[in-house]
C-alpha cells in the first residue's frame, strides 16, 4: 500500500486507516505496509512506526499485516523487525541491501538474511526486487533460506518466471512463493506462486482476487481474460507513472492517495488522463 501523506507533507494516518478499513472489506487477504509503493526509504523511523500502528489498528486481527523492514544493515532490519513485531506485524519482508551491491555476495547475503531471521520476533519473507536494487537472490540462496525456520517465503518482483519457477521448484512446501508484478500474476500462480503483492491490487483489488479463484479453480480462460485486461493498467500505475501514477489512480477510484514524498514528482496531467481512460475500462468489466 502506499503511505499517504497530508497537505503539510506527513504522515496520514487517518487516511490510511480509511484506505486499509477499505480493503478489508475485499477479499484481500492482507496488507503490506512500507514497501517500495509506500515510499519506505522517505521515511523517518517514528513515520514508520506509525505508518505500521495505523495499519494494524484498522485490521482484522485474522488478516495478515506484512511490514517492510529492509534498511542496509544488519543491525537496522533486525531493529526495524522487532518494532514491526510489537506493533502488530504478522511478519517482515525484507529487501536485499544494495548500497554496496558489489559486495553483496550469495554468501554475504546468506548471513545477512539468517541473522534477521534468527533475530526477529515474528517470520520473514525475503524481497526481491532486482530491477530497484541491482541484488538478485539466486536459486540456490533461497533454497539454503528457505530451510530457516523463520524464513516462510520471498516476494519475486519480475517478469522473469523462469526464476519464479526455480523457486517454487527448490524451496519446501512451507515455503511460500508470491509474485509482485501484475503482468504476470496468472502465469506465475499457473507456475506454483501461491499469491501475489500487487500495487495494482490497491485500486481494483476485487479484479486481482477475482483472477486469483480463476486461476485456482481451473478457470484458465477466465483467468487469462482478466490478465490481459488489467495489464496495461497495472503497467501505467507501476513501471510507466510510478508511485504518482498509483497515488492518483487511488484517488480516482475513492481511495485516499496524495501525493508523492519530494523530490518524486506529482502526477502529470497527461498521464492521469491516460489513467482514468484505464480505469474506466476496467471498471466496466461485467461483474460475474
Amino acid at each position: 500500500m502506499p503511505t499517504v501523506f497530508d497537505a503539510a507533507g506527513d504522515v496520514d494516518t487517518a487516511a490510511i486507516r480509511f484506505n486499509v478499513e477499505r480493503w478489508m472489506r475485499t477479499d484481500l487477504t492482507g496488507v503490506l505496509a512500507l514497501g517500495s509503493n509506500g515510499e519506505a526509504p522517505m521515511l523517518d523511523e517514528d513515520e514508520a512506526d506509525r505508518v505500521v500502528a495505523a495499519t494494524r489498528d484498522a485490521m482484522p486481527s485474522d488478516r495478515t499485516l506484512l511490514v517492510g523492514t529492509g534498511r542496509e544493515s544488519t543491525r537496522q532490519v533486525i531493529a526495524a523487525s522487532k518494532r514491526a513485531a510489537a506493533l502488530g506485524a504478522s511478519a517482515v519482508l525484507v529487501r536485499t541491501p544494495f548500497f554496496f551491491k558489489a559486495q553483496m555476495t550469495n554468501d554475504v547475503l546468506t548471513t545477512h538474511y539468517r541473522a534477521v531471521a534468527d533475530a526477529s520476533p515474528v517470520p520473514v519473507v525475503l524481497y526481491n526486487m532486482p530491477q530497484t536494487t541491482g541484488v538478485i537472490l539466486t536459486a540456490p540462496v533461497v533454497r539454503a533460506l528457505a530451510q530457516h525456520p523463520n524464513i516462510i517465503g520471498i516476494k519475486e518482483t519480475s517478469v522473469e518466471l523462469e526464476r519464479l519457477g526455480q523457486f517454487v521448484a527448490s524451496a519446501p512446501d512451507t515455503f511460500t512463493v508470491l509474485c509482485g508484478a501484475a503482468p504476470v500474476i496468472y502465469p506465475a500462480l499457473v507456475s506454483g506462486a501461491r499469491g501475489g503483492i500487487l500495487a495494482a491490487a490497491n485500486v481494483v483489488p476485487e479484479l486481482f482476487t477475482r483472477l486469483a479463484g480463476h486461476a485456482r479453480a481451473g478457470r484458465h480462460a477466465e483467468a487469462l481474460a482478466l490478465q490481459q485486461q488489467l495489464t496495461p493498467f497495472a503497467r501505467l500505475v507501476t513501471s510507466v507513472h510510478g508511485v504518482a501514477g498509483l497515488k492518483a489512480a487511488m484517488e480516482m477510484a475513492g481511495y485516499r492517495g496524495g501525493i508523492p514524498r519530494e523530490p518524486l514528482p506529482p502526477m502529470s496531467a497527461a498521464g492521469a488522463v491516460e489513467v482514468r481512460a484505464e480505469l474506466e475500462r476496467l471498471t466496466a468489466i461485467p461483474r460475474p
